[in-house]
């Protein structure tokens, strides 16, 4: 029951939350609800990998095959782990915003939650849908609604974007249920298509689930939404989106098409290889002459994601291991890095790095906590993201999926010493030197941003530290993908 409790409680806490009078009753509300979802997937880890209390089948539509199939393994746990995560770090970070009809703010906050909680626990193609539709309609509101000056433009071609890569996906999903012997929406029944399905359907079949993953994660060309929609929604639903939305194309590639597809993903595994490739260099370039801050860590989303999307093609055991660990890494990362631009542009009202500096003389607790993050970012040992990219790499440069796994290897790292130049040449920028009439009024951090913060360094530390609970808890779902993608053309 513990799935269905996960899409139940912020789905029921997001219409109270809509009931509500006060504005900062919804807030208060809101904040107890995620919290709740916290201790309730904190729960669900302590609890045996069989344990009946982490699966849920119920029939839903009968007549077309589909089932409310729920359930929670290795992967699905770390990626609702991490979504129960980010929603009480982003209410805490942002608790002093105060939103026109916040109550209406809160309930679609706390919608979007419901949905990628049922994207990441869906085992039934339909439900998987239904959810992947869920999680983005409140989204889509939330930027139109709330966002900046140039929302409407942004979100609008978020919605194009999305919408297509929705529309080819379903066609996918449609025309391999009709190919399921039983005819089920079924994860297994699915899976067994793979034995009867050809090289050259798989080889068609692959690009609508791609094209659809592809935009949601970003990949190169794929990405052109991105930029615009992070800096003009809220840095709520920022986070949001970089922190756990955009994992939901990775997790696609791993649950829906790597191992349902295992003859196309290998036909196209370098072509889909290279476009990774070329995200991540032109991400970091881009990265390394933005002015803007926003618009700096959406590149840098694209790089990494990019990576992830690399080693999931590598198909080996240690990649796969590192992206798992590394989506949960990337998302808490993430988020801390637009809590500190949320705080910057809140105090000082800009967010151009060419407007700012001297902030640690100001802010000397920000600063502390921000270089913390930004090793974390690029990747410094004993930082969790060591863990996850040394994994990748591992992955990436053994792969025998390929034969350009060294030019791959030796690219990919070149992206992460950009990595290197950005985060270091934004800190030097913003927070030190001297300060200027703008930044010389900046104060130090308040108790919630300092409270999100070290939460996440703990995590960052936890996890750079003493990676094996999460190894274990990934290591099934990789050896499932890979039992499945063990047929070769």
């Amino acid at each position: 029951m513990i799935p269905v409790l996960f899409i139940t409680i912020p789905l029921i806490g997001g219409l109270l939350s809509y009931l509500l009078k006060s504005s900062g009753s919804a807030k208060n509300f809101s904040l107890l609800v995620s919290i709740l979802i916290l201790i309730l997937a904190l729960y669900g880890l302590s609890l045996d990998k069989d344990s009946s209390a982490l699966k849920f089948n119920a029939e839903w539509l009968p007549a077309l095959g589909s089932s409310f199939a729920v359930s929670l393994d290795g992967m699905s746990r770390i990626l609702t782990l991490l979504t129960a995560i980010s929603f009480p770090l982003i209410f805490i970070s942002t608790y002093h915003k105060d939103y026109p009809h916040a109550k209406n703010f809160y309930a679609l906050m706390l919608l979007s939650q419901a949905g990628l909680m049922g994207v990441f626990v869906a085992t039934d193609a339909l439900l998987f849908y239904f959810f992947w539709e869920l999680a983005l309609i409140p989204v889509y509101f939330l930027s139109s609604i709330w966002g900046g000056e140039k929302r409407i433009q942004a979100t609008f071609k978020f919605f194009v974007y999305t919408f297509l890569g929705s529309l080819l996906m379903l066609i996918g999903i449609l025309y391999l249920y009709y190919h399921t012997p039983d005819r089920s929406f079924a994860l297994e029944s699915f899976y067994k298509l793979r034995n009867t399905i050809g090289p050259k359907e798989q080889s068609w079949l692959f690009w609508p689930f791609f094209i659809a993953f592809a935009i949601k994660m970003p990949i190169f060309p794929f990405h052109t939404w991105q930029p615009d929609t992070y800096e003009q929604s809220p840095t709520a639903v920022t986070m949001v989106l970089s922190g756990v939305m955009v994992k939901m194309g990775i997790f696609g590639l791993m649950r829906w098409l790597a191992p349902v597809l295992p003859g196309g993903t290998w036909l196209w595994g370098d072509t889909a290889s290279g476009l990774c490739i070329a995200g991540m260099i032109y991400a970091s370039l881009i990265a390394i002459q933005q002015d803007d801050l926003k618009r700096m860590v959406a590149y840098s989303t694209i790089a990494h994601m990019g990576l992830m999307c690399l080693a999931v093609f590598a198909t080996t055991a240690t990649g796969m291991q590192g992206v798992m660990i590394q989506l949960f890494n990337h998302g808490i990362n993430i988020i801390a890095l637009w809590i500190v631009v949320e705080l910057i542009e809140r105090q000082l009202g800009t967010r151009k790095i060419s407007e700012l500096g001297g902030l640690a003389q100001k802010a000397p607790g920000l600063a502390i906590l921000l270089v913390v993050v930004a090793l974390a970012n690029i990747a410094l040992p004993l930082t969790n993201a060591f863990v996850g990219e040394f994994l990748m790499f591992s992955g990436i440069y053994t792969s025998t999926a390929t034969t350009y796994n060294v030019v791959f290897t030796v690219t990919a790292g070149i992206s992460i010493i950009l990595s290197a130049v950005y985060m270091l040449n934004m800190i030097q920028k913003v927070f030190f030197g001297n300060t200027n009439a703008l930044t010389v009024q900046a104060k130090d951090i308040k108790w919630n941003e300092k409270l999100a913060l070290i939460s996440i360094i703990i995590l960052i530390l936890l996890v750079g530290i003493y990676p094996k609970p999460a190894l274990d808890m990934t290591k099934g779902s990789v050896d499932l993908i890979l039992a499945k993608m063990n047929l070769k053309y």
